[in-house]
């Protein structure tokens, strides 16, 4: 991340930390919603925006996850967070990992399709069988149990913060990771993987480690949102949720970690106000994206770079 994003980061931590204060429940209920899906987006970015590797069967993880922990549930008492946010982790981190290891041998438009060919295997699997309630899905009774004193995730105000918690661990991994030699291997793989290549580097494992990365991420996303819904069906891992997710990250910005958020909270954002005005919210919400991706090709996030450039001094000779 940039230097120069720093502010805004410490701005938007802050504002999040204190918006329960003045927060009615629908808006604290959204917020939660929009953090969950700024999760799914940071995990998209990394294969996306980092990777150089676009998939429309990412939401498959996400769905997973959200089954898994809706399967693990007992029907009657709180689930232990403490052993169910792990097993439905381990299930999409399986799932990217076999899943992976056949489609980073792919690239481009057949990287593309050989992930959503996958994606769709899992969405009709559990459509079109009984184990999860088929296409009618299944009902999850209780949140969570943290087993913390103090702190209840059935109360929609402790839920907040321990989704803003994770949003901000995945946030600092990944902000690590990309630091990191790994991190600069994989944005080389986006830059000339061939090049990679010639200079020793195994861009399979690299790309497969961060496959498998993108979809633990995703999970997580996708078991934040069944505990607060309380409630999972196949749509969750249909290929237009994966389809939305990436036009998150258009949107705000591929490329930077601040831009996935922002790219989350201006869809949901825009998806209320466009659907208040009118039942063909669609039509506004494409024409926005269209505009948007025409005026500014590094999504929302180029504002603030723009911003940064108008401030520079004029180069000599520039002046009339």
């Amino acid at each position: 991340m940039k230097r120069s994003l720093l502010p805004l980061l410490i701005v938007a931590v802050i504002l999040l930390l204190l918006f329960p204060v003045i927060a009615e429940k629908f808006y604290l209920q959204l917020v939660t919603k929009i953090m969950i899906l700024s999760i799914f987006a940071l995990s998209l970015d990394l294969l996306v925006g980092y990777t150089g590797l676009v998939s429309l069967g990412h939401a498959a993880y996400f769905g997973i996850a959200a089954y898994t922990y809706a399967l693990a549930s007992p029907s009657a008492d709180p689930a232990n967070v403490w052993l169910t946010l792990p097993l439905a982790l381990a299930a999409s981190a399986a799932a990217a990992l076999l899943v992976g290891a056949l489609v980073v041998r792919t690239s481009g438009v057949y990287f593309i399709m050989v992930t959503l060919a996958f994606a769709q295997m899992a969405y009709y699997f559990f459509h079109d069988t009984r184990i999860a309630g088929g296409s009618d899905g299944m009902y999850v009774n209780t949140r969570p149990d943290a087993l913390v004193p103090g702190l209840d995730l059935a109360n929609d105000l402790h839920f907040y913060y321990f989704v803003l918690a994770a949003l901000a661990i995945v946030f600092a991994l990944l902000a690590i990771i990309l630091r990191s030699p790994f991190g600069r291997a994989l944005q080389g793989i986006k830059a000339n993987e061939h090049r990679m290549r010639a200079l020793g580097f195994a861009t399979l494992r690299y790309k497969l480690a961060a496959f498998v990365l993108a979809g633990t991420i995703a999970g997580l996303a996708g078991y934040l949102a069944a505990a607060k819904e309380g409630y999972v069906n196949p749509e969750m891992m249909a290929w237009h949720q994966s389809g939305t997710v990436l036009m998150m990250l258009i949107l705000g910005g591929m490329g930077t970690l601040f831009g996935a958020v922002l790219g989350a909270f201006s869809y949901v954002l825009l998806q209320e106000w466009f659907s208040a005005l009118t039942k063909h919210w669609q039509l506004l919400m494409g024409l926005f994206i269209v505009a948007a991706v025409l005026l500014l090709p590094q999504g929302l996030i180029g504002l603030h770079q723009l911003r940064i450039k108008s401030r520079l001094p004029r180069a000599e000779g520039d002046s009339d």
